[in-house]
């Protein structure tokens, strides 16, 4: 058993805490906070082993008659890997607390490549991460991209890939965040961080991305333009979409015609938080001309790397092939193809 730590449980911590206790050779040591708040209290209900996240949040706790199991540096003692789902760029102090724990660290997309020096998505690069002692998980939408592309990458090659992000602008809970009535560019210069973060796992590959910030919470949309090195029919990119792992094709014509379809469609298959944790391409907006193909791409960004994490975990163990690793991990979740048949 791969015993677990899960250091933040917010948006992302909490999804890896309960998928990390869904795992048959994973178990869930605790997870580490800074408040003792709803999620915390939350937490402790379902049993899980709640961490003050220092000396501070410990004395937090105690104000609030909470009982914290310790510090974080307590459960650094009893795993084998921490993952962290800190906030952006927090991750980075917290890597050197791992190091003198001789624990072994996941990070989140939010994170540098350069901390890690290792970014990972498991249909790509699951083999390479093998034994490292840190990995970086990239973000939902890079994700998201790895996995497209590398779907058109194993059918025909890819000359060139060009996408277009409409972002959402905040995660549903986050109240303080905008845009309300704005389309922003995010960032105004181009390309975009995401074509440096997708070349970090696939190496070498021409791309060039451009993101705006929409007044959206659930989902992210991209439009992709990718040129071939060779010809390939529509139902030879159809096919090569509908076989790649954790990618699912829906149709507009059985009235999927946004992103909050797609929410609603997951929440009616009953997945835990409405979760999607597979890329979404339309398959009715697949478009090839010549060596040319079009077409949108959905992304959840809650829950998209997930499975992701939970890959990583293994792969840093070792012990698992990438077949065998995803396997366990999708049959964990619930993740197969056949759910979104529409």
């Amino acid at each position: 058993m791969i015993r677990v730590g899960v250091n933040g449980y917010h948006t992302i911590g909490a999804r890896l805490a309960d998928a990390v206790k869904k795992q048959p050779d994973m178990r869930l040591i605790g997870v580490s906070k800074m408040q003792p708040d709803y999620r915390a209290r939350i937490a402790a209900e379902k049993e899980i082993d709640v961490y003050a996240a220092n000396e501070k949040s410990l004395e937090s706790f105690r104000n609030v008659k909470m009982t914290a199991k310790g510090m974080l540096t307590d459960l650094l003692q009893k795993v084998d890997v921490i993952v962290d789902a800190t906030p952006d760029e927090v991750g980075a102090s917290n890597k050197p607390i791992y190091e003198g724990a001789g624990v072994k660290g996941i990070f989140q997309g939010g994170e540098e490549h350069s901390l890690t020096n290792f970014s990972f998505v498991a249909q790509c690069n699951y083999g390479e991460a093998a034994n490292k002692r840190f990995v970086r998980v990239v973000s939902c939408n890079t994700t998201a991209l790895c996995r497209a592309l590398h779907a058109l990458e194993r059918a025909s090659g890819i000359e060139k890939a060009r996408a277009v992000l409409v972002r959402r602008g905040a995660d549903p809970d986050e109240v303080g965040k905008g845009p309300i009535d704005a389309v922003v560019l995010d960032p105004p210069t181009v390309p975009s961080h995401h074509a440096a973060d997708v070349r970090s796992v696939m190496k070498g590959l021409n791309i060039v991305t451009m993101a705006v910030k929409v007044p959206e919470t659930h989902m992210h949309l991209h439009t992709l333009l990718v040129t071939l090195k060779k010809k390939a029919s529509r139902e030879v990119v159809v096919d090569a979409l509908e076989s790649e792992p954790r990618v699912v094709l829906v149709d507009s014509k059985t009235g999927v015609k946004s992103t909050a379809a797609l929410i609603d469609m997951a929440r009616e298959m009953g997945r835990p938080r409405n979760d999607i944790y597979e890329a979404v391409v339309w398959r009715d907006s697949v478009s090839v001309s010549d060596n040319e193909v079009y077409f949108f791409l959905a992304v959840h960004q809650e829950a998209i790397v997930i499975p992701e994490n939970i890959d990583a975990i293994r792969a840093v163990s070792g012990g698992y092939t990438e077949a065998q690793s995803m396997k366990v991990t999708d049959d964990s979740l619930s993740i197969s193809p056949g759910a979104w048949k529409t």
